[in-house]
């Protein structure tokens, strides 16, 4: 390949790492683990192109699009099993409890107080 197109595939290659940055913010903010897991997703998935991209200057584009490809598998699969472990644990009453689970009661409920006689 030709020394330009090794030039831009670096070039694209350092956008994507700076791309990364923002979701490894949201990494270690949070505020909720819900973003946490889609920001380890979207890491894993722009690792998995810089991959190709590796290999594009490289010019061994078959060999890193393999390496790419059971990367972007591994963070689907790891993707899946965080998401169904947090689905499984009960909420703990942080910021990471829905709104429909919230401590306020819905309209119609009973509320939690005994009721009044009356005479």
């Amino acid at each position: 390949m030709g020394g330009g197109f090794t030039a831009i595939a670096i070039i694209a290659g350092m956008v994507l790492l700076l791309l990364m940055l923002p979701a490894l913010y949201r990494i270690v903010v949070g505020p909720t683990s819900i973003d946490r897991i889609v920001a380890v997703n979207v890491i894993g998935t722009k690792t998995a192109v810089l991959l190709v991209v590796i290999g594009v200057v490289f010019e061994r584009v078959d060999m890193f699009v393999d390496f790419a490809l059971a990367y972007a598998l591994l963070n689907f699969v790891g993707s899946l099993a965080a998401a169904r472990y947090l689905h499984k644990t009960p909420p703990t009453g942080g910021s990471d409890v829905p709104i429909s689970e919230s401590s306020e009661p819905e309209k119609g409920a009973a509320s939690s107080s005994p009721p009044t006689p009356t005479p």
